[in-house]
């Protein structure tokens, strides 16, 4: 299965791992799972760090080597991804978020969220 991580999963499965789901952490953990992260995670990550909203032990230069060193691959933000965020209801206002949901559905990939926002577009969630 191929799996696209949320910011928020990534960060908890680095550090918090008590709040992801069973089933979301069974998901990330199973081998035969293709895990990916946006290079959309980094970017909203350095964002909130600047601001003071989030932390992460090293910044994200540390979140950097944690997502390689942990077997994830990394998503690039394709033209197609853009493109499907112009026909997206305006459900969920995040950028970050709106981002993963287009990029979750032009590359057919399951969205690994707590956010049950997600749930509202066509797309498969994980939780």
């Amino acid at each position: 299965m191929r799996l696209l991580l949320d910011t928020h999963t990534v960060l908890w499965f680095f550090g918090n791992v008590e709040k992801l789901s069973e089933t979301a952490f069974q998901a990330v953990l199973a081998p035969a799972n293709e895990k990916y992260v946006s290079i959309a995670s980094p970017w909203e990550l350095a964002i909130k760090i600047n601001l003071g909203k989030l932390a992460f032990d090293g910044g994200v230069a540390n979140f950097l080597v944690a997502i390689n060193e942990n077997g994830f691959q990394w998503l690039p933000i394709k033209e197609d991804y853009v493109k499907w965020l112009e026909t997206l209801p305006l459900i969920h206002r995040d950028p970050f978020d709106r981002m993963l949901i287009a990029s979750a559905m032009a590359e057919n990939m399951r969205l690994i969220t707590a956010d049950d926002n997600f749930r509202y577009y066509d797309i498969s969630c994980l939780w």
